[in-house]
């Protein structure tokens, strides 16, 4: 090549490099990829081909691949080892940013340096909910049953290591230490059978449409919901703080993650593609229904020190319990 060529051509790749990434190709130019940590119908799965659904007017086609085990263990190493260009996005959460790699002594991801955090948009809020045949109306009625009768009574939750779990020992923690007995189940399904039987007298769960419902039917009773703000979808169940423990929150939190080193233009075309389907109240109301709570307005910044602050609230805890996500 002769020298005149090579410095055009210099030239030219370096007008390219100022030029912004829709100059150079469009983006998206072909379908994304969003991994769901979990199987079909889990938690992750339905809030996921939520998103998915909504922002495909404005983003184009996303293709839903669920890659569920390991508590999202698998799934968020998929998505952190896949190529940085935007094609391969994670639906993360509290489980695949905090519980998981805080529970392993050497995590084949980093759940801050593997990932560029594009949003944050809901959350879903643990609750203390019993069987109603337990002689308590209110949380701290609760507590002093539950003091008057140590290692008498035990709670459920979703599984060892889950954010249930991890919201029963704050519980148990922040009301003085209770001896409850922690009954790990494979999901709630079995576990809500067992309390509405009153085979078990209390259930740590995610306040979700299905245990909202039960709570209105009167086969169980919620006493309150660990998140700071009462829930839009259940505004007249008090929240733990306001009923005396304060810290006491505990929820799932939800969003989208691209790997590491992925553009800076890309990550913010995520961003704001999330950031307009977030403002339709319709989309707000869908996920209230389903006993999800709204985020809005979070940028790049605040989306990742979110998972961040809550690495360093739960890891001792979890490590505390010796509670192993599976």
């Amino acid at each position: 090549m002769k020298r005149r060529d090579f410095v055009v051509g210099l030239g030219i790749a370096s007008v390219a490099a100022t030029l912004p990434a829709s100059a150079q190709e469009r983006y998206p130019s072909r379908p994304v990829r969003l991994v769901i940590p979990s199987v079909p119908a889990g938690v992750h799965d339905v809030i996921g081909r939520l998103w998915a659904e909504r922002v495909k007017p404005i983003l184009g086609t996303v293709v839903i691949d669920n890659r569920g085990g390991g508590g999202g263990l698998i799934g968020a190493n998929d998505a952190a080892h896949s190529a940085p260009d935007g094609y391969s996005i994670l639906l993360c959460s509290t489980s695949t940013q905090v519980l998981v790699p805080a529970a392993m002594p050497n995590p084949p991801y980093d759940p801050v340096k593997s990932f560029a955090a594009v949003s944050v948009f809901s959350f879903s809020s643990t609750s203390i909910v019993i069987n109603p045949s337990v002689p308590a109306k209110t949380l701290q009625e609760f507590i002093a049953h539950s003091k008057t009768n140590p290692g008498k009574l035990s709670y459920g939750s979703a599984g060892n290591g889950s954010i249930t779990n991890m919201a029963g020992e704050l519980f148990k923690r922040l009301a003085g230490g209770l001896d409850i007995v922690h009954v790990p189940y494979r999901g709630i399904g079995q576990g809500v059978a067992d309390l509405i039987s009153g085979q078990i007298p209390m259930f740590s769960a995610n306040a979700t449409a299905q245990i909202l419902d039960l709570h209105t039917a009167g086969k169980v009773r919620i006493l309150s919901v660990n998140s700071e703000q009462r829930l839009k979808a259940a505004p007249d169940i008090p929240t733990s703080i306001e009923s005396g423990l304060p810290g006491m929150v505990a929820q799932t939190t939800f969003g989208i993650l691209a790997p590491a080193g992925t553009p800076r233009p890309i990550v913010e075309r995520l961003n704001q593609v999330t950031q307009q389907v977030m403002a339709d109240p319709a989309f707000q109301n869908e996920l209230i229904r389903l006993g999800f709570e709204p985020v809005r307005d979070i940028g790049l910044e605040k989306a990742a020190r979110v998972f961040q602050d809550e690495l360093v609230r739960w890891t001792p805890i979890l490590k505390a319990s010796a509670a192993k996500p599976g």
